[in-house]
């Protein structure tokens, strides 16, 4: 063979590997790329949930129901309540 076909050959070779080793890195990626899809599904339902039970915690209902029976509150007397408004406040007309 001269060296003309040897540095050929050696080419072929080398692209070959090069062939192998990027398909080799492309099916990582997509591995990896597969993995995280599949965490963020999992982000997803978990947030989801979350904001249920955020949503459950926080109602109204249950809310009073502790600040009454735990904490032992009670809404004040109206006699004892002011209303402050913002800006201008309305007229009162007798």
């Amino acid at each position: 063979m001269s060296r003309g076909h040897l540095f050929l050959l050696f080419v072929v070779v080398m692209c070959a590997l090069g062939v192998v080793t990027s398909q080799h890195r492309a099916r990582k990626a997509f591995v990896e790329l597969e993995q995280a899809q599949t965490r963020q599904h999992q982000l997803e339902v978990e947030w989801g949930q979350l904001q249920l039970e955020q949503s459950t915690w926080a109602m109204h209902a249950r809310v009073e129901k502790i600040a009454t029976e735990n904490l032992q509150m009670q809404l004040p007397d109206p006699a004892h309540m002011r209303v402050v408004f913002l800006g201008k406040a309305p007229e009162v007309r007798p």
